[in-house]
Formats: C-alpha cells, structure tokens, sequence
C-alpha cells in the first residue's frame, strides 16, 4: 500500500534532515499517472518544507532541492531519485510495487484497502450526526431534494467508512404555516377517497387550489391561521389529521429513498421541536439577546457593533416561533440526546445565512459546541425536466432515467438477455444521475443532460457499471485463477504500472473528500481508473496469446480485483443487473476490490441491489478478450429546474 513506502520514503528524508519522519508523511504524495508516460511514483514539494521550518524560508529553492536530493540513497525500496525545479522525485521498485499493494487482497483485506493510511491519523473520529434530504411532508418529493439526499448520504458513507459513528437525520418540513394552508384547504376541497387512492397527488392537487384560493380570499388566509394556531395549541382533531398527513407522507418518501439506496437511522421533524422552541425564546430573553423589533417581531441582533445590520428575526409578532427557532431548539436538543462531536447540514447555498446566523445564535446563548456545526451547500442544476415537461418530481426523474436507460439498452446489441431489464435499467440509471452530480464542485450550478448522462462512453456512471461488468465477467469467465500463485514480477508493462501508481493516490483522495467533504475527487479518481482498466482491456489480451503467455495473463488478473472493489458501492451479497449473476464473487483481481470500496462511499448503486454486487474491485491486467464492446448510448433533451431543498 501507499502508507509503506511513504513511510519509507519518510524514514529517508528523517535521516538526512535530523527530523521525526512523522513530519515527512504528509508532504509526499503520490504523482497523478499521465498518458503513455512513466514517471515517478512520489514526490516531495520543497516549498512545504520550507513553509513548515523544516527547511530555511530563505535562500535558492533550488539549491536547497539538489543538496536534499543527493543527500538521499537509493536502495530496495525506492530504486531512483531525482531532483526537479523545487520538486523531488521518487520510483519505488516495480515488483514491490505490485506486492505491497495487492498484498491486502491477498490477505482478505479487501475492503480496507486505502482505509488504514497514516494519512488519517491527523483526522478526528468520534459521533457525527448528518442531517439531510429534509423534504416537506403532505408534498411528493420534489425532485429538488435529490442533491441534498445524494450529498447527504455520501457524507455519511465517508465518515463511517473512517471509523465515525454516523447518525443519518431526516429533519422533516412537517410544521409551520403551510399546514394551516392545507389544514384549512382540505377541510374545503379535500377528499378521503381520493386521499386513499393517491395520497400525496391529492395533497398536492389540495395544496395548489388553496394557495391560488388565498390569494383573494381573506376569510381563507384567517381560516389557515386559525387551523395552525389550533395545531400549536395541540388540538386533537386538527393534530389528528396533521399526524395522518405525516404518516402517509413519510411512507411514499420510503418508497423513493429504497430506490435510491438511502437509509436514515432517524425521522425528525420540526414539530418535534415546537414546545422547545418556546424555551429558546425564554433562555434568549434571559441573556438579554432578544430584542423587539418596530413590527413587534422577537430580533436577535448579531451585528458586530450591535447596530441592527445583521439581524435575525425569531418570534413573529404574534408570539409564534419561526423556523429557525425551530432549528435552535432542535441543535440543542440533539447534541442532549446524541452528544454528537460534529454535525453536518446539507442543504441548498442559498440557506448560507440561515446557517451562519443559526450558529453564530448557538454560540451567543453558549453553546461552544457549535463551532463543531458545519453547513455543505451546493449549487442549482438546470434542465431537469421529464419529457411530458411538466412540474418535476424526484419519482419522475427516476422513472425517466430507467425508461432511458431501457430504450438504449434494448438498442445495444451487446446487451445480454436480462431475467429483469427494467432493474438492471433502473440501477445504470440512478448511477447515472449520481455521478453526474458528482463529478465537479458541489457549490457549482450545472446543466442537466439527459444524453450526455446516459453515454456509454466518457465520464459517465454508465461507464463505470460498464467497467464494473465486465470485470465480474472476466472474473467468471477465468474462475480459480486467485487460487493460482502470484508472481508480481509479471506486471511488468506500463499498463499495468500505471493503474498500480494510480491506486497510489487512493488514500490521498479519501483524505481529500475527508477534508473538503466534495465528492468529485472519488468519482474523478473512479473514472480515471476506468479508463486506465480499459487501456489494460485494449493492451494486454488473454485471447489468441500462446498457451503459456495467456495462462501468466490470466495469472495476472489479480489486479483486476482492487479496482472491481472501488466501483461497486454498497453491495455485498447479491448479483442482479446488467451482465450480472445470482451469486457471490470473490476476488478476481486487485482492480475490482477498489473500485468497490470507493463506490460504496460514493453509493452508485441502490444498497444490496447494485450490478454485481461485490465487495471487491479488479485492478486490470491480463484480461480475457471475450468481453463487452462499447457503444454510444443516447437519449432526448431537457429544460429547465431549481434545486430546492429544507425550505419549509
């Protein structure tokens, strides 16, 4: 793995500059694999030791490098070293290379791979309570919750995946005005037959005429503020229906969350927090931070100079709470219940003043606990839209993404004959629209493309089940070869280096999305390695080679097994889909164990329902030629939509 020669790399520059080689272990990393280009494996920026006193600020940089580098020996391990512009460079030795990363596979390590680094000893552990997705309730599930849900669960999968105890939250909209809207409107317009037969269409059917009915009708908006102070006040008969709004509710979301693969251990909500939020109030007024506003609305200030520039708003005048009263009470109450070491909200950018006044108001009342509160935002996608063009919901997305997915399918005529296509077409799809999200910077506003989402080709989520197929398939097709002596030595081509120096830089890009929390690093270093695997595919055929060639080839497939295990996220047991089998695979190659592990933080597939649902990922090598041909997959254009996401 990585960590060993880092560390013997560190244990050099130790030596040498008379320092712990602790120092050295996080100003070496491994060098980005180029195209058709062997380079070196590591490098040392001199800068970083400078910046960190290590080496004197002052002085020619490049001197300094020279000096360093001849000062450093060759042996074993690390077989050359060169000194560029501020920059040394390091290549370890080829066949070590090759045994100290396929070593854990061999050893059925497979999902630790990249996961026990030094690198991450700088890192915290502890509780961390994620709160995400958070979708109003009496609503269908807007197709605007889907970054929050993604983003959200992929926090959540890279924290426990570092040794975290993860709580996953869903804070559910199910309080405030609108429910005296609805209250109010389905006492006018609602149906209990039509409320059994589609539940959440009614609702929504409900909601839309009020709202249009309120416009011009004061006696309507008297009526929504009369149905909401008798849900404050706990009135039964009103508290009953909202409850039955809530249940049925949460219910269909269950549905769509067990399509996507997401889970959360618990549902909360605002109106868990509606007593609290008085008691907020009162602790504010205690410590003189609440204020009366000229509207006779409860205002806490927190402008620096206390001259009202930045204020917050968190008692209507009326003396009913506001949502982010809710949101103080709920932290509070959370970090009683969880005593969580850090909690992460994840909601659209344009809440960043919510969560900035939220936190600065917890730190006011004394909470220090607070500065362990982070909020990830993300950007708006444009040109999400069904075909039929109308209001987008997350149910139709999913539905159009598989019935895509099933058109290019069935026109693919390396499609193998499916026992259920419309699950393997729902699995690539929902890939898909993942690693499309994920693959540039979350605060970032993107187009939605149906056609590019879907290619066969490219940086896409079709690409990487593509690669993950068919290396399950070569694993099948050459079963018993893991139980075949491996001799490292054999990977010698550059193809083979090269995806080798790639996985270098796996524990590097965990500690990066550790660190920013962006999922774009895995998903990029996952489509590399595709890539990488699929110039293996190309170069270094089993079929048509000599008996005696090919039978070292197939040897060599144990790489495949590292990458596999990095592209298949979350699936461990069972083996539906595209090219898949009902049946557990172990590790075939190196390649495939990686690609899992990585996958299953970034969750491409639904959990327990992935194609080829496999621990493992294949570092390719020697691959068999009977293999998938690629091909163009295209679908139609889009249109226009914003992400909305906890705007209760």
């Amino acid at each position: 793995m990585a960590c060993f020669f880092r560390r013997k790399i560190a244990e050099k520059l130790g030596r040498a500059l008379q320092q712990s080689e602790d120092v050295f272990i996080p100003a070496l990393t491994a060098v980005p694999v180029l195209k058709k280009q062997q380079g070196a494996d590591f490098r040392l920026l001199i800068g970083t030791l400078r910046a960190s006193g290590i080496l004197p600020s002052s002085g020619d940089i490049q001197v300094q490098t020279e000096n360093l580098a001849t000062q450093l020996k060759q042996d074993n391990v690390v077989e050359h070293i060169s000194a560029a512009r501020g920059i040394i460079n390091f290549k370890v030795n080829r066949k070590l290379l090759a045994q100290k990363l396929l070593e854990p596979f061999g050893n059925g390590e497979n999902d630790k791979f990249g996961l026990n680094s030094e690198l991450f000893n700088t890192l915290t552990t502890g509780t961390t309570l994620v709160e995400y997705s958070s979708p109003n309730i009496a609503k269908k599930f807007h197709a605007g919750h889907l970054r929050s849900t993604i983003i959200g669960n992929f926090i959540a999968n890279l924290k426990q995946s570092l040794g975290n105890d993860v709580i996953r939250m869903n804070y559910l909209g199910d309080w405030g005005m609108q429910f005296g809207l609805l209250g109010a409107g389905f006492g006018q317009f609602g149906s209990p037959e039509k409320l059994k037969q589609n539940p959440l269409q009614h609702l929504f059917e409900v909601y839309v005429r009020v709202n249009k009915e309120a416009e011009n009708n004061e006696d309507m908006k008297q009526a929504a503020r009369d149905f909401f102070r008798q849900l404050e006040q706990h009135e039964s008969h009103v508290v009953s229906l909202w409850q039955q709004f809530r249940d049925i509710t949460v219910k269909e979301y269950q549905d769509i969350y067990e399509r996507l693969g997401v889970h959360f251990d618990v549902y909360s909500g605002e109106s868990f927090h509606q007593d609290q939020a008085q008691e907020v109030v009162q602790q504010l007024q205690s410590r003189g931070l609440l204020k009366t506003s000229e509207k006779g609305t409860g205002v806490v200030d927190l402008s620096p100079n206390r001259d009202k520039t930045n204020v917050c708003t968190v008692l209507r005048s009326d003396g009913t709470t506001l949502y982010i009263t809710r949101d103080i009470a709920a932290a509070i109450n959370r970090k009683e219940k969880y005593s969580f070491d850090e909690m992460i909200y994840v909601t659209d950018k344009s809440q960043e003043n919510h969560f900035s006044q939220l936190f600065q108001i917890l730190l006011a009342m004394g909470h220090s606990w607070a500065d362990g509160c982070r909020h990830v935002s993300f950007g708006l996608v444009q040109g999400m839209k069904t075909r039929a063009g109308e209001v987008v919901f997350l149910e139709d997305v999913l539905d159009e993404a598989r019935a895509r997915m099933l058109n290019n399918m069935s026109q693919s005529n390396t499609t193998k004959e499916l026992e259920n296509p419309e699950d393997t077409a729902e699995k690539v799809g929902i890939s898909a629209l993942i690693i499309q999200d994920f693959k540039g910077p979350l605060q970032s506003d993107y187009k939605f493309n149906w056609d590019r989402m879907l290619q066969a080709q490219g940086d896409t989520g079709v690409f990487l089940q593509y690669t993950h197929a068919r290396l399950c398939s070569l694993k099948q097709t050459n079963k018993g070869v893991e139980a075949v002596a491996f001799d490292p030595s054999l990977l010698s081509e550059q193809t083979c280096t090269a995806i080798l120096q790639h996985l270098l830089r796996y524990d590097e890009v965990l500690y990066q999305s550790a660190q920013d929390l962006q999922p774009k690093h895995l998903v990029n270093f996952l489509l590399k390695l595709c890539h990488l695997i699929a110039s293996a595919h190309r170069e270094l055929p089993v079929k048509g080679s000599p008996e005696a060639v090919a039978q070292v080839q197939r040897k060599q497939s144990k790489v495949t097994n590292v990458q596999r295990s990095m592209l298949s996220p979350g699936q461990r047991d069972e083996n539906p889909g595209h090219h898949t089998s009902k049946q557990n695979v172990k590790t075939a190659s190196v390649c495939v164990s990686v690609l899992f592990s990585a996958a299953t933080i970034v969750d491409l597939y639904p959990k327990n329902r992935a194609l080829y649902c496999q621990n493992k990922i294949m570092l390719v090598c020697r691959i068999g030629s009977s293999l998938y041909s690629e091909k163009h997959f295209s679908a139609n254009k889009n249109c226009t939509i914003t992400f909305i996401t906890r705007q209760h």
